[in-house]
């Protein structure tokens, strides 16, 4: 029987809880410490989790916990240093996405990982997920040039907005969401990536002067190929077309289609449904376009409507991601790819990011 794998868990706010639930239902983890900021302060953690130490300094727990595998779930500006420390340590590291703030960072912490023989999964949640995958194998037989258009915007009310908030004190909306589906773009494309363009705005009083909570990018490839990429946080945000995923090349089309959602709120209340954690990877069907035509110049097939409500929740996707970090330490597998495409997906979003603050093109 393999080893069972002792986890020790740091950030517990809705990605950490996520995974932390993930690795008490496997059965080749066992958390075996938790590691946060307001530790002390928190009231609301699993009834099976109140016997494990707590920890509120990083260093500490490594040392005393001395764990197998260190799950980071923490704001993107402690990521590069914790993951390096955890390699040093002798753990296995799953990272929660940007693998880190600056591409030079993130490399380091590659080079960590290969250079210390350890495992590394950065959580790119829409590898694992069955709709998104279909997604991919069928972009990739449309044909080049593809033109790829995806959005991510949340309304966020409340609490969400305070998160948000805090998050873009280290991290825009096009970084911290748009490795995801640059990353898609590359793997429909398969090709360079060559330039990049971003515009952004900043939508409220509320966050820094050098900051913007809407952002948009386009990226050229060398195949041809352009993808654009928008991301906005905020209550000002439009609950309009807020979740754009959609495909098109010369011989389709193929998008991502939603139900329909929200009606209006009632006095003071919001039917949001853009900043729910679920929507964000959830998908209603798969709409396949085709482009034949016959010869009176109508179409030749009907769109193909595949049903994909069947397929995860958020937390069983989380589920996936660290069956796929057991998987890799238990059977060595290399993971090359995994980590290269990371690296590739935050240059890009950080070329958009240098291209709005420096308002110009950037090369790749």
């Amino acid at each position: 029987m393999s080893q069972v794998l002792r986890v020790l868990l740091v950030g517990l706010g809705h990605m950490g809880m996520s995974h932390g639930r993930a690795y008490e239902k496997l059965d080749g983890f066992q958390i075996v410490g938790l590691c946060a900021r307001g530790i002390a302060k928190r009231h609301d953690l699993p009834e099976s989790w109140a016997e494990l130490p707590r920890f509120s300094d990083y260093g500490e727990a490594l040392a005393i916990l001395k764990p197998d595998v260190v799950s980071i779930n923490t704001w993107p500006d402690t990521h590069a240093d914790f993951a390096v420390r955890a390699f040093e340590s002798g753990a296995h590291v799953f990272i929660e996405k940007p693998l880190a703030e600056t591409v030079d960072d993130a490399r380091w912490v590659v080079d960590a990982a290969r250079r210390l023989h350890r495992k590394l999964v950065i959580g790119y949640s829409l590898r694992h997920h069955p709709s998104w995958i279909k997604l991919v194998e069928i972009a990739r037989g449309l044909g080049k040039p593809l033109v790829m258009r995806m959005n991510l915007n949340q309304q966020s009310i409340g609490d969400a907005w305070t998160w948000h908030k805090n998050l873009l004190k280290s991290c825009s909306p096009i970084v911290d969401c748009g490795v995801h589906y640059v990353d898609v773009m590359c793997q429909m494309t398969g090709a360079k990536p060559v330039r990049v363009h971003g515009m952004g705005a900043r939508l409220s009083n509320e966050i820094a002067q050098d900051m913007y909570n809407y952002g948009q990018l386009q990226v050229f490839f060398d195949d041809g190929s352009i993808g654009w990429y928008e991301a906005a946080w905020g209550p000002m945000v439009s609950e309009t077309a807020f979740f754009v995923k959609d495909v098109i090349g010369p011989k389709g089309a193929v998008s991502i289609v939603m139900p329909e959602h929200g009606g209006g709120a009632a006095a003071g209340a919001s039917t949001t449904s853009s900043s729910d954690m679920d929507t964000h990877g959830k998908t209603n069907a798969i709409r396949w376009h085709h482009s034949a035509l016959n010869a009176d110049q109508s179409l030749s097939k009907g769109d193909e409507i595949i049903s994909t409500t069947d397929e995860p929740s958020h937390d069983e996707i989380c589920e996936r991601e660290q069956i796929y970090l057991l998987q890799a330490i238990r059977n060595d597998e290399d993971l090359t790819e995994h980590m290269q495409s990371a690296v590739e997906s935050l240059r890009i979003v950080l070329a958009a990011d240098q291209s709005i603050r420096e308002r110009r093109v950037v090369e790749l």
